[in-house]
């Protein structure tokens, strides 16, 4: 690792500690270097909050080192006013000489006018520092503006026997429990890092959940529930106010306090649906539906990664979990359970 790689290295672990708190933004973060010595640095905190250079340049205590120093950033400074002034002007007015940037950005207003900028003004500007390490960082940032939709994750629980629920009946209409207390406590931290979750009709009826972070602390996601013919009952947990929720229906669209209502096209469901998580700057979205939900986005290739948790649990019959014929990328033991991670790549 070269010294360019070093610094950025730390700027993107400062990144990572905007997960959950500033979507639709980026995760940013900013490394100022003077005399191989680290003299400031920051990350951006929440949205509508000062960007991660903005920050970083604040906490130099010797402003004046300032012109004679390099600016490490993971995500190119920006050059249009939205909820700040411009980042790439501060680094001008600063004399800041030499900017080194991990990603240009995807975002139609910047898209290299941030670089051009600097550039212009006699800043020394290197692209391209660490930049798969920064793509993975904000793939949730990328595939929204590459792609014009939310970075999808499927997740599931299934027995080892491949079932995620037994067959319900009126004396047993319980969902079965499949896995450990350590896999749910992470999967509702998972709950805070994405901006949405989704369910079917059929989970947020036999299964009533919360659909929200309970076991951790964090930011609550939006909740959207497929409803196509508004049957759903209000008194369900997912109308709750605990969050927002979103009812997708093939006839209404309204706004009632923390319940929203979105039309999606009766023949065109995941297409419509992907224009509302769009139009809504949704980010990232956490499919926790059942089979039949999860299997609609694996057939339509429309999804970038699973979780996919197996229990020691042997079921026997009921239910049969998704079927992703693809190889899991990544394995970890959480307690009793296997979780394995699959990327749609």
């Amino acid at each position: 690792m070269n010294k360019h790689e070093h610094y950025m290295q730390r700027a993107l672990e400062l990144a990572q500690s905007g997960l959950g708190l500033v979507e639709p933004n980026p995760m940013v973060g900013c490394v100022i270097v003077c005399d191989d010595k680290i003299i400031g640095e920051g990350f951006h905190h929440e949205f509508g909050g000062p960007h991660a250079e903005v920050v970083a340049i604040r906490s130099v205590k010797n402003q004046e080192l300032l012109q004679r120093s390099t600016l490490y950033v993971t995500l190119e400074p920006c050059s249009h006013h939205g909820k700040t002034p411009p980042c790439s002007d501060l680094i001008i007015e600063k004399g800041i000489p030499h900017v080194v940037i991990a990603n240009s950005d995807p975002f139609e207003k910047v898209n290299g006018s941030g670089i051009e900028k600097l550039r212009a003004a006699g800043i020394e500007v290197e692209v391209g520092v660490l930049a798969q390490e920064g793509k993975k960082l904000n793939k949730r940032f990328f595939t929204f503006h590459q792609k014009k939709r939310p970075y999808i994750i499927l997740k599931w629980a299934q027995s080892a026997d491949g079932y995620i629920d037994k067959t319900r009946d009126e004396k047993n209409n319980r969902a079965t429990k499949i896995s450990g207390q350590q896999s749910q406590v992470l999967v509702h931290q998972w709950r805070t890092q994405e901006q949405a979750i989704l369910v079917g009709k059929n989970t947020a009826l036999l299964d009533n959940p919360y659909l929200t972070a309970r076991l951790y602390s964090g930011r609550q996601p939006k909740r959207f529930v497929f409803d196509p013919h508004l049957e759903l009952s209000s008194n369900l947990h997912v109308f709750g106010e605990e969050a927002a929720t979103y009812i997708l229906n093939y006839q209404k669209k309204d706004d009632l306090n923390h319940l929203y209502y979105r039309v999606i096209e009766k023949d065109n469901v995941l297409e419509s649906l992907m224009n509302i998580f769009y139009e809504e700057q949704i980010l990232s979205v956490l499919i926790e539906g059942g089979t039949y939900t999860l299997q609609h986005f694996i057939d339509a290739g429309l999804w970038d990664e699973a979780r996919v948790f197996t229990s020691p649990l042997f079921i026997g019959e009921g239910i049969k979990s998704p079927q992703l014929s693809r190889t899991a990328n990544e394995h970890y033991s959480i307690g009793e359970d296997h979780l394995t991670i699959i990327y749609n790549v």
